[in-house]
């Protein structure tokens, strides 16, 4: 097997993982709007804005290097301060009353 073919194999895993964690991810964040929307609980609001920080990041790095041809590292850097907003801002969500 050509290096070739296993870099193609390994990034169709990567694009179906991505597409998977952006289901998922899109998913819980609107369940947690919807809590938000029907209690008024600012702290699910919180919630629901952590976890789509979450999902937007852990889906951009790929995005960004594939479509707009930023450089892997720029992209990483970006994800990972977006992952990192969002899990704040997820703790913050569960320290609020």
């Amino acid at each position: 097997m050509s290096p070739y073919a296993e870099a193609t194999e390994l990034a169709l895993a990567l694009a179906i993982v991505k597409t998977l964690v952006l289901v998922v991810g899109s998913v819980i964040t609107y369940f947690a709007f919807k809590a938000y929307r029907r209690t008024r609980q600012r702290a699910l609001g919180l919630l629901a804005g952590g976890f789509g920080l979450v999902t937007l990041g852990l889906v951009l790095a790929g995005m960004l290097y594939e479509l707009l041809d930023v450089p892997l590292a720029i992209g990483i850097l970006l994800e990972s301060l977006l992952v990192l907003a969002g899990f704040v801002v997820i703790a913050y969500s569960l320290y609020v009353q």
